[in-house]
């Protein structure tokens, strides 16, 4: 039987070893085999190894004895899901609510553990400010890694609820690829190619790409893209690992989100109650309104070894991002409840903002440490990280926003060739943020059977407007072995935020700087592992977060005292004989604060279920692979003040309301069937139709819920 590793971006899965043997070659998703991060050479025949995902400690340390849930999904998985977005990709995890606001091809959002959650790329952070890039592209990278609960201690300024880790795939030694076209409902024609080549024994080189030519479920917002990701990979001496990323990337899309309002589509219309909204309706100018960027992207990371226990490692990435945003939306806010109302009486016409905005990005990350191994003792061995990380980011807009009073439009019946449109103007305004942060952590490895973690990092964070914070964040875990492959745990872990900007009182008068946003998790649980091929945990968690940003009336900001998230989360993969694999996940979450508002769209329950079967009649022949899944979001509530322009008089100033959005029930489908080097899938999202609300807003709008998508792919692999 051939050597088995399964590295950290299918420990998630588990895949059975019938599965991972045929992973010698490029798996569907044209990644890398699951070998990457060990040496076959010296691990024995029969063996498998579980080797540990850097996003939960920088260092490669076994899922079992890492004391937090990691959620590691390879690109085989989410691919074969039907994942068209990064989002997408995150659906199928215990804790995590994707496209809260529905599919949105301007960004990628998702939820952890009820808390809005950070994109990293290869650890560093890659997201800095909304509406400033486009969004990335799947097909870009190997595994999708989700550490939960705040994790500044390796990482910096980051999320709450936790993070979201992205993979890039880079150059392996060996010769193959695949090509793949795509076709599929609102005019989607796509080519896709990931090719690997091995010039040497030492030097590789990998090519990935997208064209995309595509509708969308709402007219007048395509979904055009452009994407190369050229790699080289550089290995001059066994212990010496250096690896070089590109990416150009060119967006030609819209807005998906059309901030609809309540009225008229989630709730009838009171002046005209028989008439409902198309809740794909297109609000704006067909041509101008648009979402249209650039981006490119540099990086590089040198792995050595000084010798088998002292390991450095030294990582950097440039971004220059450039993007135009036009947009109209209808001003669903100034009377939530009755939109219509401020505008006539007729229930028909409504007023539109037209904002039209330049955005630049630029971003420099880096980050580097070094590793000793030591023990101290028989039974003690030590896994020391010593680092320091950089980061500069510089975010500059122009635009014009033009008041919702200057046109006023029957939103049944838009009059689209009438809209007005608009140049961003003026000089650009720039704000930037510098980060340095140190830190350290100790794995200590006790009788081969407990391991502990203790980290503090100190952070120190500056902006252009002068603002300065520091932070020292600290964390503890232990995880211990009892028996039976049960494995409990317990962490304590902080986080802290920097936020631009400023206080305002009523009339948005400015006040003192934001204070930054902190958080402490306790946690415990339990991972079992019965056998290689399957993997249970059970969590629970407390976090407390202080000074989250409040968006009141008037246009007042406040900071919360303190805002409560406890849940509870199961997640298993098992692979049974006959390449059955099954992956279940249930999350809770309750979200409790001394103000009743911001705390918009999250459901408290959440839970999904994938599995895949595979049908052979032998060993060469085709092979047929079905799979199904399904994504439950229960109701979700979203409270906010019931006439926040104080237009009525009977009502008075602060008098709140809620809006509950319903739970929804979506199912996912693959059929695919291989045979030597081809292969035909179709994938189906939302495979039923259900056309669902994904959340409203007690602020006024709705968002739709994407629709069913249908997909096929024709790939070759070689």
């Amino acid at each position: 039987m051939a050597k088995l590793i399964v590295a950290a971006g299918v420990a998630s899965a588990l895949l059975s070893q019938t599965a991972l043997a045929q992973e010698a070659a490029l798996t569907p998703s044209g990644a890398p085999a699951a070998t990457q991060q060990t040496d076959a050479a010296t691990t024995p025949e029969d063996e498998i190894v579980v080797v540990g995902s850097n996003a939960g400690t920088k260092t490669e340390t076994p899922l079992t004895q890492v004391p937090q849930p990691l959620t590691i999904i390879d690109s085989g998985t989410y691919l074969s899901q039907g994942a068209i977005n990064i989002s997408d990709t995150v659906k199928y995890a215990a804790g995590v609510l994707a496209n809260p606001y529905g599919r949105d091809t301007r960004v990628d959002g998702f939820n952890v553990r009820g808390i809005n959650a950070l994109q990293f790329r290869d650890g560093m952070r890659d997201i800095f400010s909304y509406y400033a890039s486009i969004t990335s592209d799947p097909y870009n990278f190997s595994r999708v890694e989700i550490v939960r609960g705040p994790a500044s201690v390796l990482f910096g300024q980051g999320s709450i609820g936790g993070l979201v880790n992205l993979v890039s795939k880079v150059p392996d030694f060996r010769t193959g690829g695949e090509l793949n076209l795509v076709y599929g409902n609102y005019n989607r024609k796509e080519a896709l190619g990931d090719v690997n080549l091995a010039v040497t024994d030492t030097l590789a080189v990998r090519l990935v790409g997208r064209v995309r030519d595509a509708d969308t479920y709402v007219d007048n917002v395509p979904d055009d893209r452009v994407m190369a990701a050229p790699s080289i990979r550089w290995q001059p001496t066994a212990a010496t690992d250096i690896i070089l990323t590109g990416l150009y990337q060119e967006d030609d899309t819209g807005s998906t989100s059309q901030f609809l309002p309540i009225v008229g589509t989630f709730r009838p219309n009171p002046a005209n109650p028989g008439a409902r909204l198309d809740p794909y309706t297109f609000v704006g100018k067909a041509g101008w309104d648009r979402y249209n960027g650039r981006s490119l992207q540099g990086g590089g990371q040198l792995v050595h070894r000084f010798s088998d226990n002292v390991r450095l490692s030294l990582k950097a990435r440039y971004i220059d991002s450039d993007l135009e945003y036009f947009t109209h939306y209808a001003d669903s806010y100034t009377n939530p409840t009755d939109p219509f109302s401020v505008y006539g009486t007729d229930g028909r016409h409504i007023g539109l903002t037209a904002d039209a905005s330049d955005a630049r990005m630029n971003v420099f990350s880096t980050d580097n440490n070094l590793q000793f191994t030591f023990n101290t003792g028989a039974n003690v061995e030590h896994t020391l990280l010593v680092g320091l990380d950089y980061s500069w980011n510089k975010v500059g807009k122009r635009g014009v926003a033009l008041s919702p009073a200057l046109e006023v439009v029957d939103l049944y019946d838009i009059d689209y060739d009438a809209l007005l449109t608009y140049d961003p103007t003026g000089p650009f305004v720039n704000e930037s943020q510098k980060q340095l942060g140190v830190y350290v952590q100790d794995q200590i490895r006790l009788f081969d059977r407990v391991s502990v973690i203790v980290g503090a990092r100190r952070d120190h964070v500056t902006n252009s407007s002068g603002q300065e914070d520091n932070a020292t964040t600290f964390r503890a875990g232990i995880i211990g072995e009892i028996g039976a492959g049960i494995s409990p745990f317990f962490s304590y872990t902080e986080s802290f935020l920097p936020i631009a900007g400023r206080l305002s009182g009523p009339g948005g008068v400015p006040g003192n700087p934001f204070r930054p946003q902190t958080g402490t998790q306790y946690e415990a649980g339990v991972k079992w592992q019965p056998a290689p091929t399957t993997l249970v945990t059970v969590t629970g968690f407390h976090i407390k977060e202080r000074n989250r940003v409040l968006y009141l009336a008037n246009n007042v900001t406040t900071q919360s005292g303190e805002l409560t998230t406890k849940g509870f989360e199961f997640e298993a993969s098992h692979t049974l004989p006959g390449n059955f694999e099954l992956l279940l996940n249930y999350g809770y979450s309750e979200l409790d604060s001394e103000v009743n508002t911001s705390l918009d769209y999250m459901p408290r329950h959440t839970a999904s279920l994938w599995s895949t079967k595979t049908f052979a009649t032998s060993a060469d022949g085709p092979q047929l692979r079905l799979g199904a899944g399904i994504v439950y979001s229960g109701n979700s509530k979203s409270t906010g003040p019931l006439d926040p322009y104080a237009l009525n008089p009977a009502i008075a100033p602060g008098t709140l309301y809620t809006i509950v959005t319903p739970a929804r029930t979506t199912v996912d489908a693959l059929a695919e069937v291989s045979w030597n080097q081809w292969r035909l899938a179709v994938n189906a999202t939302n495979l039923f139709d259900e056309r669902a609300f994904a959340s409203c807003l007690a602020r006024g709008d709705c968002f739709m819920a994407a629709p069913r998508n249908v997909m096929a792919t024709l790939g070759f692999r070689f």
